[in-house]
């Protein structure tokens, strides 16, 4: 039984990574290497390498540096994996007794972005 405990203790530790907290077309997103994340439209083709100098916050190994209001220096590099529109959502109003209603559907444009590097 206290070989099995063990075991599971194991499990549970964390592996510590090197991260990042970028800003792009208004939000926040963190960042890991070789992690996908998906973004606001970005003008890029699919291929093509993409940098993000609006670093927040770099975090890993025991330290981290966050900036005022970005940190000086770190970029983050990735590369446009996939250009796209998320599902439909739609919007439906109408006003009772009066035969009036309206339907809206609406497709926000992304980008999945794959993370290369982060450079602090």
């Amino acid at each position: 039984m206290a070989s099995l405990q063990g075991k599971s203790r194991e499990a549970k530790q964390e592996v510590h990574t090197v991260y990042a907290i970028i800003k792009t077309g208004g939000k926040q997103y963190k960042a890991e290497v070789g992690e996908a994340i998906y973004v606001e439209k970005l003008d890029a083709e699919e291929g093509k390498q993409v940098t993000f100098d609006e670093v927040i916050m770099v975090a890993g190994e025991g330290d981290a540096k966050i900036g005022t209001p970005t940190v000086a220096g770190a970029t983050v590099t990735g590369k446009v994996e996939k250009q796209g529109r998320e599902k439909k959502v739609v919007t439906y109003k109408y006003k009772p007794k009066k035969h009036s209603h309206q339907k809206k559907g609406h497709r926000q444009p992304y980008t999945k972005v794959v993370i290369d590097a982060i450079n602090a």
